[in-house]
């Protein structure tokens, strides 16, 4: 069942856009020197499994509430 949760798309294009926006403004707070300290590490572990679940499209939290924003897949957890 693990297999199957991370390789059921669930997450829509918008979703997957929206989900590299804080990624890419920890990047820019990083590297502006706006952000340190455990904060930034706070900042960079959440970018990083938000962009992750982008990158993948497979996002294990909606997996299972059985929620999809992914028009082609739509599954959900009622199998």
């Amino acid at each position: 069942q693990l297999i199957k949760m991370l390789t059921t798309k669930n997450v829509g294009k918008i979703d997957r856009i929206i989900r590299l926006i804080p990624a890419i403004s920890t990047l820019f707070l990083y590297s502006s020197g706006i952000v340190t300290g455990a904060l930034l590490y706070v900042l960079v572990v959440v970018s990083a499994m938000l962009a992750l679940t982008s990158i993948l499209g497979s996002c294990s939290i909606y997996y299972f509430l059985g929620f999809s924003t992914c028009p082609i897949s739509g599954e959900s957890k009622k199998n």
